[in-house]
């Protein structure tokens, strides 16, 4: 059975639909606002950071 391309369809002739409704703008917030540089600190000592990290601190 020999190959039979498949025609594509004119899309020279079709019109794009307008629409005529108004849009407002949307304000979209700033992603980075409260944004807070937390830089490396460092190793330290485990016990340390447990303890601060503890509940009765």
């Amino acid at each position: 059975m020999p190959y039979t391309p498949t025609p594509l369809p004119a899309v020279a002739t079709q019109e794009a639909t307008l629409s005529t409704t108004v849009v407002s703008p949307i304000s979209h917030p700033n992603p980075l606002a409260g944004y807070t540089y937390r830089g490396p600190t460092g190793p330290r000592d485990w016990r340390t950071v447990n303890q601060e990290q503890s509940e009765g601190n």
